[in-house]
Formats: C-alpha cells, structure tokens, sequence
C-alpha cells in the first residue's frame, strides 16, 4: 500500500523529472500541476522560534494552508514553550515540542522544515532536512559563506525538494508589480540601484563567559560551528553581533532583502567587482564585534552598479523608510519598499504612488504580516503543483552571493574581481573566507 509520504514523494519526483533538467525555478504552475492532490495536508515542523515566530502564525493556521503543525523545536525550553502557548490560541491541536533538530528530521511523517534557526544552522539544518526527504523553507540568510551556499543549491537539485529563502519581499504584490513594469521599461533602461537598511540599534553586552542559560542545550545551538565558552546575552539574538562563528553580520541579517530586491529590478546575477567600506562607528567599547556601518560597492556587465548601505546604528531615514530600494532608469526611477512604490519621471516628477498598506514595512525585530503569510502560501502551493515558487534557491542563493561578498570583503580588508558567470572570487587571499572551519563531525555535506 503506499502511504501518503510515498505519495507526496513520488508524484513530486515523477513530474520534476518531466521538467527540463528538473529545475524548479523553470516550472510553471500548470507544469506542477497533479504534483500532490491539492487537498492533501502537509506536515509541517519549525526550527527555531525566536523573532521569526510570528510570522508563522497566520499562514499555518489559515484553514486554506492546510497544513498541520507537527513540531515545534528549538534548543531552548523557554522558547518552545512560549511557541506552544502562542499556536495554542490559534490551533485546535497541539504540536509535539522537540530541541534537537535531527530527532524532528527524523520523523518520515514531515514533509516541511521551516528553518528559522540562527545563521550558522541554515545551510546545514537545510541539507539535513533534504536528506531526509524534507522540503525547506529557509529563512535569510541561507547559508553562512559561499561553500554553503553553493551546497545549498546543489542539495536542492539532488533531492529534487522545493527550497524557498525567506525573502519575503518576492511576493508582495505591489512590488511585483512595479518590477514588471521596470523590467517592461518603465524608466527606461535601470542602470543603478540603491538598496539601504538603518537602524538606532544600542549597545550591547561585552563578551564574558558566563553560566548556560537554564533551559538552554548549548552544545545543539553551537551545532556546525567550532567550540566555545558561553557568552553572556549570546543566546538570543546578540550572536549576530559577537563575531562570524554564529552570524553574518548586518548585510546577512537584513541586507539580504534589499539587495535581492536590487538585483531582481536590474536583472543582473553575479557581479564583476565588489569594493566595501566598512567599520564599527558606534559605541566603540561595547560588545559589537562586526561593523555597524557598510557602504558596499557592486558593478555588474552592462555597467550597472548596486550599493549597498547599512547603518545598524544610525536610523535617518530615506522616503520616511528605515529600509528599500531605490531604482534609477534613463528615463526615471522607482523607490519601492514593502509597504509601497514611488515612481517618479527623470526630473522627479511623481508620476505615481502605490501603497499597499503592508502591516510588514519598517525595521522592527522579527514578526510577520500579510507578506511573509504570501510567501509562505506560495512555497506550501508550489509543493501541491498550484503555483510557481517566488524565491527558488538556485536564484536566492545569487542575491545571498552580494552578502557573503561584502563581508569577504571587509574580512579581508581587498577590493577583488569576481568570475561574473561562474561566482568565484578571483583573488586567492579573499577566498580564505569561502568556508569556515566546522566543529569535528559537523561540516555539512552533499
């Protein structure tokens, strides 16, 4: 007799094989359509439920998702216990509660892993969920260095699984939109974009060891990466700050998102040049390990160019935005953020503005809103044949290519040229900082 999970998998499996090298970012909705029944009911676990928790909300609970929510794990008690508490508002059910992430990849009866864990986890969580027959919707960034990030893509190839990255931005409507309209010629040919994030982040804790957190299986959190003492505050969300063992700096955490949104307006893919300024300007005692500020520099073929500028500690504002892109055309330019789009004529003339009203705009930690839920529908619909996903990885992992860059860059103090077709860094100094090293038995494999 097959089983449901046989079902699921099969099907998936026989129609991807029907599609042209089996890519996923090449089906079409009608090419996925009969994949799986669209009744049919995903399973669905969650690893990692700090901030992103409340984005996953809505879309699981929705009737019209469904999906069920079979765990709910993560490395520290107090989390999955407040994760329980949340979804039992909304749910008529309860979820097992799980810290270690290879006992939920484990179970054959999931079909999903959403991966939310911190950055050092998401490539190799990922892959691990892939290998055991998972489909993966993996939050920015996806992967910690570009060894990763191409094993990533690699992973989703060889186990022909479904691999959304959470750039959310790819499925608002609005924004869509206007990228169509730029693609159409809109403002003439797009040769430039500006993708900015700002923040008034405060200071935080300098690094001393200090006692586990109760509750909290410290050697699961460190996973992949190599071993080390227990930092106060390190847990919850200042790891992104206190070096490159667990984070990837400001540019992974929230420079993924614009420069995705760059790179699809201008229709670029790698770029040829990357030129980085960067260095901590703010409170120059505290704990802050990376820079605060970045001011990143990308040249593309066809002379077009993306910056990047990340200021963690700064909040002015640009449009009345902490973050967006901004888009300038032979013919005009286009700011467009989460919540709307400006267009505007080549002598700044509004020509016309579009506000979608998104709940899900500005710069505040974590949470959710109708654009993650879109997101989230689409990548659960890809799974059933009824739509095509809006961030494949093998596209994702192009625009998560600009952020290990930047930081490759400032790590290593070079300027470097950049092999526009293949991704490679042409400078041998710079490509020390292709990998990292990995705790024994840790490092992730295809």
């Amino acid at each position: 007799m097959t089983s449901r999970r046989d079902f699921i998998t099969k099907t998936f499996l026989g129609s991807a094989a029907m599609i042209a090298g089996s890519s996923v970012m090449g089906m079409t909705a009608s090419s996925y359509r009969n994949i799986i029944g669209s009744n049919d009911r995903l399973n669905v676990a969650i690893a990692g439920l700090g901030r992103r928790l409340g984005g996953y909300y809505e879309p699981i609970s929705l009737k019209s998702s469904n999906v069920r929510l079979a765990y709910l794990c993560d490395v520290m008690k107090s989390q999955r216990e407040r994760a329980l508490d949340e979804f039992a508002t909304r749910i008529d059910y309860s979820p097992k509660l799980e810290n270690d992430i290879r006992k939920v990849i484990d179970d054959k009866n999931v079909d999903i892993l959403i991966n939310a864990t911190p950055d050092h986890w998401h490539t190799p969580g990922s892959i691990m969920a892939m290998k055991g027959d998972k489909h993966v919707y993996v939050e920015k960034p996806c992967s910690h260095n570009m060894m990763e990030n191409e094993m990533l893509v690699e992973a989703a190839k060889k186990f022909d699984k479904v691999v959304q990255m959470g750039n959310q931005q790819r499925s608002s409507d609005h924004t869509i939109e206007i990228i169509r309209e730029i693609h159409d010629g809109v403002i003439g040919k797009p040769y430039k974009a500006i993708a900015f994030y700002t923040n008034s982040r405060g200071e935080v804790p300098v690094q001393k060891k200090a006692k586990v957190p109760e509750g909290l299986d410290w050697e699961l959190f460190q996973g992949p990466a190599t071993r080390r003492d227990y930092t106060e505050e390190t847990w919850d969300y200042n790891w992104h700050w206190y070096g490159w063992n667990y984070g990837t700096a400001e540019a992974g955490n929230n420079g993924t998102h614009e420069m995705d949104i760059a790179r699809w307006a201008l229709q670029v893919d790698f770029p040829n040049y990357v030129e980085v300024e960067a260095e901590k300007r703010h409170f120059k005692d505290d704990g802050w390990e990376m820079y605060d500020s970045m001011e990143a520099t990308f040249k593309f073929e066809d002379d077009k160019i993306i910056q990047w500028d990340g200021q963690s500690r700064n909040g002015y504002q640009t449009y009345g935005a902490g973050r967006g892109t901004i888009i300038y055309g032979t013919d005009g330019s286009v700011f467009v953020d989460r919540e709307k789009y400006i267009l505007k004529d080549r002598s700044g003339n509004v020509i016309r503005e579009v506000n979608s009203a998104s709940k899900e705009s500005g710069t505040a930690l974590g949470g959710g809103g109708d654009v993650t839920t879109a997101h989230m529908v689409n990548f659960f619909d890809t799974i059933r044949g009824k739509a095509k996903l809006a961030a494949p990885i093998d596209d994702a992992s192009v625009s998560m290519a600009m952020v290990h860059y930047a930081n490759m860059a400032y790590r290593s103090g070079k300027k470097f040229s950049v092999d526009s077709h293949s991704g490679k860094v042409l400078d041998e100094e710079v490509m020390k900082f292709w990998s990292r090293e990995y705790a024994d038995g840790w490092k992730p494999e295809v």
